[in-house]
């Protein structure tokens, strides 16, 4: 059974920050607060630099609705 190299490379950045003297980071939380886009009929979340393109693709084949149904508050990004 072996084991995979998640453990590893988590163990390794506890170890450089014990070195380093600082604590290890993790980016959950923060991706955690990321998740600022939510669609409005299945509560699903999606980061805050998801393209409209996506949203679209989420909107169609879940709920055969538009965008705008689906995530009313979303604005597409300006080119």
């Amino acid at each position: 059974m072996g084991g995979g190299n998640g453990a590893k490379a988590a163990q390794k950045r506890e170890r450089n920050a014990k070195n380093a003297g600082g604590t290890a980071k993790s980016q959950l939380k923060t991706n955690e607060k990321a998740l600022n886009i939510q669609c409005s009929v299945c509560r699903a979340t999606f980061l805050s630099t998801t393209r409209e393109n996506a949203l679209n693709d989420h909107s169609s084949n879940k709920h055969s609705k538009t965008v705008a149904e689906c995530f009313p508050d979303f604005k597409a990004a300006a080119k």
